[in-house]
């Protein structure tokens, strides 16, 4: 059952800290993604021409490549930002017992 690392990606999605839970929870139970691991970070940005620091929730996504679409979309669905950071990186290596575990639910 072994799958090519290249077969996965890890997403990062900031949301607000009050939203993260709901959102991890439905991205999983819908299985568009394997984990969601959840940390609060501080995001410094530009916004509307304003210098913002806030407090945000940074969603770690391990999903498989194939599924990147369908839940690009469900984020999109859910979030409140206007534009939310989806930012999808490839797996280039992992412990193939997590890897083949993430695609359990095929």
């Amino acid at each position: 059952m072994s799958q090519p690392e290249n077969d996965f990606v890890v997403v990062f999605c900031t949301a607000p800290p009050g939203e993260a839970q709901a959102l991890a929870k439905t991205l999983v139970e819908e299985q568009l993604a394997a984990c969601v691991n959840i940390s609060p970070v501080r995001s410094c940005y530009i916004w509307e021409g304003k210098l913002n620091l806030d407090e945000e929730a940074l969603l770690i996504i391990k999903t498989k490549k194939s599924r990147f679409e369908s839940l690009k979309k469900r984020i999109l669905m859910l979030h409140s930002y206007a534009i939310p950071e989806i930012i999808a990186l490839p797996i280039v290596a992992g412990h193939q017992p997590y890897l083949d575990w993430m695609s359990l639910s095929d």
